[in-house]
């Protein structure tokens, strides 16, 4: 993702985040960084999935 293409909503987190110059930061920082999002990556999945089988159940229960 390119950071034109980023979401643009006033105060979003993830937005300041990919702007967030990494030069300062120490290998043991990025590390830390990159397991934290990975964290945050398979939370969004597990949402992702909840959010999908969700709707699917909803269109199942109101198709007749």
């Amino acid at each position: 993702m390119e950071l034109d293409d980023a979401p643009s909503r006033p105060n979003d987190a993830l937005d300041e985040l990919i702007r967030q110059d990494l030069d300062p930061l120490s290998v043991a920082e990025l590390e830390a960084r990159i397991t934290v999002l990975e964290g945050e990556i398979a939370r969004s999945r597990i949402k992702l999935e909840r959010a999908v089988d969700h709707r699917a159940h909803a269109d199942q229960l109101f198709k007749r």
